[in-house]
């Protein structure tokens, strides 16, 4: 089968499959809140999307965990599992497939893949020695590690000296193949900074690595060999092709590759960087598939400029969070207020203070005034004008008129902080350009010709800033639709694909002339910040 004539307009995409030693922490759902919007900019697109989530559940940390709450490790998953499928609900993510790596479906496709790399050669019995850190699930290089063998990525954390017996793969025979990847394909892996750590690393000679223990045995066994463990990276990588099974499919690989492979975007966080940008595409050379269009790799979050522990009691609950201030507002802020690929920090006051300038001030204030005027003065009905009857040197049609295609560009590069800056300075464009032309004021010199060009301008324009928003802030840009009478739910994945398409509704100027309008009510409420100890 050939795996790359997959249909041009399908579009996967792939958060991690989150490990589930806890609950779901602020740094999975930032991840996820990333994947739904580039999820839902592509369905405007018109393509057809499949989102792949899901939680990576094998492994000895896994185990460990479950034996400190008295839990099989089975009931362990489910439990943790299911606080995942709870929370993406709350912050309106549209996710399509949720991948389980303890599935009897995903235990067939790892067995078929398994064999394929098994027949070319490309795993063998060895000796493992080497620092592990259960925490990673991974063997340090002694070059990586801290002052007495401390993990870099868990600083509280030492390693364990292991020398076991353990199958290996041989990444080091694919080291040629992975820097030609690199060369002939640079936006393989971004931002920019990542590419270049990997390269160094590639560097210094890449080392063949385990994948498969035998100090447990909550796992996959190996199938060659029942008294080893599948290690949780062969295991869950695969966790994304198992996802690519429709529910009535058979399990086996041609049926997992056969119509979304290869997937479009793998959505990282830095710390398993190693395991998508070097381990994974070698798995799959290996078995002769072809490599994803794209790794993106996000930073990490700080809280009030410290990292997050819960030793320092710092740490953010995600539930409590869009509890208190709703899914918009969370999503809102961790996109718009970091760059994707930075590390970025979060700060109450300083997020209650974004909330209520951007999307209470600059983009609620915005409609609710101009409907109320246009209630007063053309009778709750949008000026019988259209696009072509407002001037070109109009400054915010000038500036509508290129920024469907600036915000889709950042989009399309995942930069959501252009996105949002390009939105926002149109609406401060509106709420500046009302104030200067004063609509009250030339009602009341009977201008209405020219009261209805400025009403029409800020109404066009809040329309099309809340539909270029619609992909992070779903709830709010719905509701500025309906209150403009669009008879289209923004949030509808069917609806949306059809008659919210992004050629027609990115356009400046398409609001109908005469059409009624909703009475206006406010889309977002101003935030205020929560009590110490709420």
């Amino acid at each position: 089968m050939n795996y790359t004539d997959k249909n041009k307009n399908a579009f996967a995409l792939t958060t991690p499959l989150y490990y589930v030693n806890d609950l779901p922490h602020i740094g999975s759902a930032y991840t996820t809140i990333a994947a739904d919007i580039v999820a839902r900019f592509q369905r405007l697109q018109g393509r057809d999307v499949l989102l792949i989530t899901g939680t990576d559940e094998h492994g000895l940390k896994i185990q460990q965990a479950a034996q400190g709450r008295g839990l099989t490790p089975q009931q362990h998953c489910d439990e943790i599992a299911a606080g995942f499928e709870a929370l993406w609900p709350k912050l309106n993510i549209q996710y399509d497939r949720f991948s389980r790596t303890t599935a009897p479906r995903h235990h067939n496709i790892v067995k078929e893949f398994f064999g394929r790399v098994w027949d070319r050669e490309d795993i063998y019995l060895g000796q493992q020695k080497g620092f592990y850190c259960v925490a990673c699930e991974e063997f340090k290089e002694e070059r990586e590690l801290l002052p007495e063998g401390f993990c870099p990525l868990h600083p509280t954390k030492k390693t364990e000296w292991r020398d076991e017996q353990n199958y290996f793969f041989r990444l080091s025979k694919y080291q040629t193949q992975l820097e030609k990847l690199y060369q002939e394909r640079p936006d393989f892996l971004q931002p920019e900074s990542r590419r270049n750590e990997v390269l160094n690393f590639m560097s210094q000679g890449l080392q063949d690595f385990s994948i498969s223990r035998v100090n447990f045995d909550w796992g996959f066994p190996v199938p060659v060999d029942p008294n080893h463990i599948l290690y949780v990276w062969f295991d869950a990588l695969l966790g994304y092709v198992t996802a690519l099974l429709d529910p009535e499919d058979e399990p086996t690989l041609e049926n997992a590759l056969s119509k979304w492979w290869p997937i479009n975007l793998h959505l990282i966080g830095k710390d398993i960087l190693r395991f998508h940008a070097l381990y994974w595409p070698a798995m799959l050379m290996s078995a002769g598939l072809p490599l994803p269009g794209r790794v993106f790799v996000h930073g990490f979050l700080t809280k009030d400029g410290r990292k997050m522990s819960k030793s320092l009691g710092n740490t953010i609950d995600p539930v409590a969070l869009v509890n208190r201030y709703g899914a918009d507002a969370v999503r809102y802020y961790f996109i718009k207020e970091i760059e994707f690929g930075r590390d970025g920090d979060f700060n109450e006051t300083r997020f209650v203070d974004i909330l209520n300038a951007d999307l209470a001030d600059n983009l609620g204030n915005l409609l609710n005034r101009t409907l109320s005027m246009t209630h007063k003065y053309c009778g709750g009905k949008v000026p019988n004008l259209s696009g072509d009857d407002i001037p070109a040197e109009n400054g915010l049609k000038a500036m509508g008129i290129t920024l469907g295609e600036q915000v889709a560009q950042a989009y399309e590069a995942l930069a959501f902080s252009d996105a949002t800056a390009a939105i926002l300075a149109l609406l401060r464009a509106g709420n500046k350009y009302i104030d200067e032309q004063a609509p009250w004021t030339l009602y009341k010199q009977k201008q209405q010709a020219a009261v209805e060009q400025v009403l029409y301008s800020v109404l066009e324009s809040v329309r099309l800033a809340a539909y270029l928003l619609s992909p992070i802030v779903p709830n709010i840009a719905n509701d500025i639709y309906q209150q403009l009478s669009f008879d289209i739910n923004l949030d509808d994945k069917t609806q949306i694909a059809v008659a919210a398409s992004f050629a027609t509704h990115a356009k400046w100027g398409i609001l109908t002339g005469g059409q009624t309008l909703n009475k206006p009510r406010p889309v977002f409420g101003r935030l205020e910040l929560a009590p110490t100890g709420a």
